[in-house]
């Protein structure tokens, strides 16, 4: 069904109303990390991941259009999306900002690709880099799942601006 419906003259809304709205919604949090040409890693903090489809396998996430990683992501052919455990809300804090070397103390294991694989997730997925597709002020990644693996726990959420868990008491 195909209808068609003239679009608003104006929005009832502001920014900070719409960033109030979306912030209820509870979100998973993801860090996605990358290697670089020179052999260093790159990692951001990112709540926009969501499946696409099982067949084939694909997910996707999204970058703002100003993240100084935006080149880095957007050539690199493989990255990792790693799904953060209810006790990790920590790691989502330090790749949130900018920092020299975000893995110096952090426990990793690379990929079939060479890419970083945090320690302690409770799912990760590494993606082949397969579109991107500018919307907005942000880039919406589509990864391949070429490899993935899970770690059954409480989960870390993130839904009125602080971090929680899906851990039940």
């Amino acid at each position: 069904m195909n209808t068609s419906s003239p679009r608003a003259d104006s929005r009832a809304f502001d920014t900070a109303q719409f960033r109030q709205a979306l912030s209820q919604f509870a979100t998973g949090v993801t860090v996605i990390t990358t290697r670089l040409a020179d052999g260093t890693f790159r990692g951001l903090t990112a709540s926009s991941f969501n499946s696409v489809s099982l067949d084939p396998p694909l997910v996707l996430w999204s970058l703002g259009n100003v993240a100084n990683s935006l080149p880095i992501f957007s050539g690199n052919s493989h990255y990792v999306i790693n799904v953060l455990g209810a006790d990790q809300a920590h790691l989502a804090q330090r790749f949130a900002k900018r920092s020299e070397n975000p893995f110096g103390d952090i426990e990793y294991e690379l990929s079939r690709t060479g890419q970083p694989i945090l320690k302690g997730v409770s799912a990760w997925f590494e993606c082949h880099n397969r579109s991107r597709y500018p919307e907005g002020d942000h880039v919406i990644f589509v990864g391949e799942v070429e490899e993935c693996a899970v770690h059954p726990q409480a989960s870390l959420i993130f839904h009125g601006g602080q971090f929680g868990s899906t851990q039940t008491r």
